[in-house]
């Protein structure tokens, strides 16, 4: 819905745009031709009134913008031009109505709210006084008057944003948003004082990889093998993990995804460490406090380097815990740049696959989406249980019927138990039949079913147990997701990955001191889904679209936001460092989607010319 009315209004601020040059013409025509094009104009203007009243059901900061700026740029103006009809009034009409258009596509966060509405009523006001000498002038009959001396003065609005934006991007990009502080991010480190439970080397080098089709990859491998080589250990356990790049031109990091890991250890090129060249190595070293399901992958160049195979599982148990006595498969959903175009796989597999599982044996299913878009994958055949969602179990959780969805974000996790039955059980790509499927029977012969939309899995109101909301937070943000123009580390240009109206490396870092409880509000205005990934913390949902979080405590680092939809999270500012904070669609990354959670009295020693994407 709200992905509709956003498209709606872009189209109705186009529409106003075209209507209000014909209304702001030096020559419009007739009385009541002008007239005629005023009246289209507020059509177009009402209606997008009406639009951002629809969007308000879903909370005041899906369309604050639009109710307080854009709106009432493009409506007093023309309501003043219709009520008492000029030609001053006409051309003042049309420059609201090109504001309001370029504040919806050049978006502004809620801080510059105050400022772009004064430089707008001041732009309009010189529009007003201006037009009156410009027609007197024109009636002397000079050439030099004809030229569109009111349409350049209503380009200064925009023309002096554009240089405030580039200056302040351009001045970003030198530092991390953050002072010196009196502890560097590589002081804070893993253990180094004693002997790790779990030690091993993951290198990273070019192969040629072919999937179950037979299609081959170009692909970035760990030991060899794509997803790499998967890690188990125990929670509270010492792993010290070796990376040796072999010949990877782009570097090599390794992220721990979900593991709340010490800062020098979390693998984000040029915050926590230097890339990792050919021929170079880096070592890891840390204890994992939780067990579940978590990844790993590269953070270097991750648009690129994730999708060609940088990236496996890594599975914590319980200190002491045996191991699970059933069938147990780590599934990746994975979009794979294979030859041919773009293939869709659970891990390799990008054709359907059979599996033999006995009816009675429990069943253990991990999904992990290592793509950059969120999967829709379906489960029919049993009811099932939502064990687990990012690595936090689930409380109070209950089977699901069959036909259940489960909408996974990128970088999310789901663990997924049922007793299998009698029967196949399939699961499988919603949007992609007949490519990348699983059937899990016991013969293991059974060809996977013909599946269709089902129900969608709500984690807001599964399971029980949900915990009271805090009564007090020591800081507490809000971030406007947007889609338009801004300015990046690429310069100007379009991306679907504004942060109140700045793009990396503008965005202002959240700040924070230790021990802090933080709340923050975030609303996606954009046309796209943007899983927001916060490192090093766990974050607890409060509620989404104003409806309080009921079920189990909703635990993730990983939290898919659709358009329209509006979160309140929490956290606690419990592990000191410069941590990223970013969309973990990597295309949207890559275009700016970037800021910092930054602790007060941390600093980096690294250099911020690497992109931590």
């Amino acid at each position: 819905m709200f992905e509709t009315l956003f498209l709606t209004d872009a189209v109705l601020a186009l529409l106003a745009t075209a209507a209000a040059l014909a209304v702001g013409r030096p020559a419009s025509g007739t009385a009541r031709r002008l007239r005629r094009w005023l009246y289209f104009t507020a059509v177009l203007v009402a209606a997008r009134l009406g639009v951002a009243c629809v969007m308000l059901g879903g909370g005041t900061e899906l369309a604050d913008s639009r109710l307080i700026v854009q709106v009432p740029l493009a409506a007093l103006p023309v309501a003043w031009a219709l009520w008492k009809p000029s030609g001053t009034a006409a051309r003042v009409g049309a420059a609201g109505v090109l504001l309001s258009a370029w504040w919806l596509y050049v978006p502004f966060g809620p801080q510059d709210t105050p400022y772009v509405l004064i430089g707008s009523v001041a732009g309009l006001a010189v529009v007003g006084g201006l037009s009156p000498a410009l027609a007197r002038w024109r009636r002397t009959g000079s050439r030099v008057s004809r030229l569109p001396w009111l349409s350049a003065v209503s380009l200064l609005v925009p023309a002096v944003a554009l240089v405030l934006g580039g200056q302040a991007s351009a001045a970003a990009g030198a530092h991390h948003h953050v002072a010196a502080g009196e502890v560097g991010v590589d002081e804070l480190t893993g253990p180094r004082d004693r002997e790790p439970g779990l030690r091993l080397t993951l290198t990273a080098a070019r192969k040629t990889i072919r999937l179950a089709s037979g299609r081959s990859v170009d692909a970035l491998t760990f030991n060899g093998t794509s997803p790499g080589p998967e890690i188990r250990a125990e929670k509270g356990q010492l792993i010290e993990v070796t990376l040796v790049n072999t010949d990877v031109e782009e570097g090599v990091t390794v992220h721990w995804h979900g593991v709340d890991v010490p800062n020098a250890e979390d693998g984000v090129p040029g915050v926590t460490q230097n890339p990792v060249r050919p021929g170079e190595r880096h070592v890891y070293r840390f204890v994992p406090n939780r067990a579940g399901t978590f990844w790993y992958h590269t953070h270097r160049d991750a648009l690129e380097t994730v999708e060609r195979g940088l990236f496996g599982a890594l599975i914590v148990q319980d200190t002491g815990e045996a191991a699970f006595d059933g069938v147990e498969h780590t599934l990746f959903t994975h979009r794979w740049p294979a030859d041919g175009g773009p293939a869709p796989a659970f891990g390799r597999d990008d054709r359907p696959a059979r599996h033999t599982a006995r009816a009675g044996r429990e069943v253990l299913l991990r999904l992990i989406n290592s793509s950059t878009d969120p999967h829709r994958v379906h489960i029919d055949g049993t009811r099932f249980t939502v064990a687990a969602l990012d690595g936090n179990a689930i409380e109070g959780a209950e089977p699901l019927g069959p036909g259940t969805d489960l909408l996974l974000a990128a970088g999310g996790r789901y663990d997924i138990t049922f007793t299998m039955p009698d029967r196949p059980v399939t699961l499988a790509y919603t949007e992609n039949q007949g490519s990348a499927a699983l059937a899990l029977s016991p013969d293991g012969a059974a060809e996977p079913a013909d599946l269709t939309d089902g129900t969608l899995f709500d984690p807001l109101t599964y399971g029980s147990g949900a915990l009271a909301a805090p009564d007090r937070h020591d800081r507490a943000y809000d971030l406007r997701l947007d889609d338009g123009f801004g300015f990046s580390r690429n310069g100007f240009g379009f991306a679907s990955s504004l942060i109140n109206g700045r793009l990396y490396p503008a965005v202002p870092a959240l700040e924070v001191t230790e021990g802090e409880r933080v709340k923050v509000r975030v609303a996606n205005r954009g046309i796209g889904d943007h899983p927001l990934h916060l490192h090093g913390h766990r974050l607890r949902v409060l509620s989404r679209n104003g409806e309080p979080a009921t079920g189990s405590p909703w635990w993730t680092d990983t939290l898919n936001i659709a358009p329209g939809e509006v979160f309140e999270i929490t956290f606690t500012a419990d592990n000191p460092g410069i941590w990223m904070d970013h969309c973990h669609n990597f295309e949207h990354a890559a275009n700016g989607m970037i800021m910092h959670l930054a602790y007060t009295g941390v600093s980096s020693p690294y250099s911020g010319n690497h992109m931590p994407e």
